[in-house]
């Protein structure tokens, strides 16, 4: 097993809002900002986690992203908003944008926001979360910076652009969705550059068009491929769709990326839509059909190998509920690049860290 270090999920938030509120986030953006990305380590995300943290502090350096920005609201119909994130960082437009939609949700049923001019937001599960935490069904649509070619292609052009459902249940776990357009997550590149790990055959191919392993060479003008060949590039082009072109956000390879893109803003789109679940039934109906119906899926014939049947989210729900007693395991890169940044901005790493 690779060494790593353990900290507790609320120490890991202090320490992160500390360091992104170095850099001029007001105290309330940066403890969001960084509670979305702990939310991922909890998870299990880890490539949505503080392994972000130094490129976004980077951009705020750099004055990319708006650590103040004036986030305006037009109402475009009864239940339809548009948001101008002025640039902000993307889990505090993010969050206002669903905010905005449970909103509208509750006044008319159902709430569409859509978002132009905001920025990476993190794991898109935390906003399916936020509305499925406040009694509602959330779906949340992102476009990206290039990284997959059109079904055909060699270059990157589309998006990952995750797609994302949280689906409340009564007894049972919810129903957590959040799938990027790619076979692996593209966090998961940089994770394995970083560390000096290939990748698994298969996903991804070099500036040349040919199948490869080295993350380095996907980084360096290769691209991933999407999963499910023609489907997945089919469902990459409508993110950039509903997120760029519907909202008004960049689209069409020109979303500039996190990690490379140190000129200009990122432009990415959202696009959030809330329902109530009681719309067409009481709501402990509602749940208690979701019940029936979580239970008599987990309750069918196992192929071999499988010990049991799990549904969308519960085993990120399951980590979750660990990693909240057990802490958060960084890898020694992650955890020396925080300690890096917490030299910079002048503040003490985290306490009572653990190396195992």
């Amino acid at each position: 097993m690779d060494a790593k270090y353990i900290v507790k999920a609320d120490e890991l938030l202090r320490f992160a809002t500390r360091l992104f509120a170095a850099v001029g986030l007001p105290e309330k953006d940066a403890e969001q900002v960084a509670g979305a990305l702990v939310r991922a380590n909890l998870r299990g995300i880890d490539t949505h986690g503080v392994f972000r943290v130094p490129t976004y502090l980077k951009r705020l350096r750099l004055g990319l992203n708006n650590p103040h920005p004036k986030i305006t609201i037009r109402q475009a119909a009864n239940a339809a908003f548009h948001i101008d994130g002025d640039n902000g960082m993307g889990a505090v437009v993010g969050r206002r944008a669903m905010d905005e939609a449970i909103r509208l949700a509750r006044l008319h049923g159902t709430g569409v926001v859509a978002v132009m001019n905001s920025n990476h937001y993190g794991m898109a599960a935390n906003y399916v979360l936020q509305a499925v935490e406040a009694g509602m069904i959330g779906m949340a649509f992102t476009n990206a910076s290039p990284a997959l070619p059109p079904w055909g292609g060699r270059a990157p052009f589309f998006g990952t652009s995750p797609l994302a459902v949280g689906i409340p249940a009564g007894e049972e776990t919810p129903f957590v969705l959040d799938m990027a357009m790619s076979v692996l997550a593209r966090g998961n590149i940089f994770v394995a550059a970083q560390a000096g790990k290939s990748i698994p055959p298969g996903l991804a191919l070099d500036s040349l068009g040919r199948p490869t392993t080295d993350p380095q060479s996907v980084i360096n003008g290769g691209t991933m491929l999407p999963f499910g060949g023609v489907k997945g590039a089919a469902l990459a082009m409508l993110m950039d769709i509903l997120c760029g072109v519907f909202t008004g956000a960049a689209f069409g390879g020109d979303v500039g990326n996190p990690h490379k893109t140190f000129d200009r803003p990122q432009n990415v789109g959202h696009c959030f839509i809330c329902m109530r679940p009681d719309l067409f039934m009481p709501l402990v109906e509602f749940k208690a059909r979701m019940d029936e119906l979580i239970r008599r899926t987990k309750s069918q014939p196992r192929a071999d190998g499988f010990d049991e049947i799990l549904i969308p989210g519960e085993r990120e729900a399951r980590t979750e509920r660990e990693r909240l007693v057990k802490g958060i395991p960084l890898s020694p890169e992650v955890y020396d690049s925080l300690i890096k940044e917490a030299a910079r901005a002048g503040i003490p790493g985290p306490d009572q860290v653990m190396f195992v």
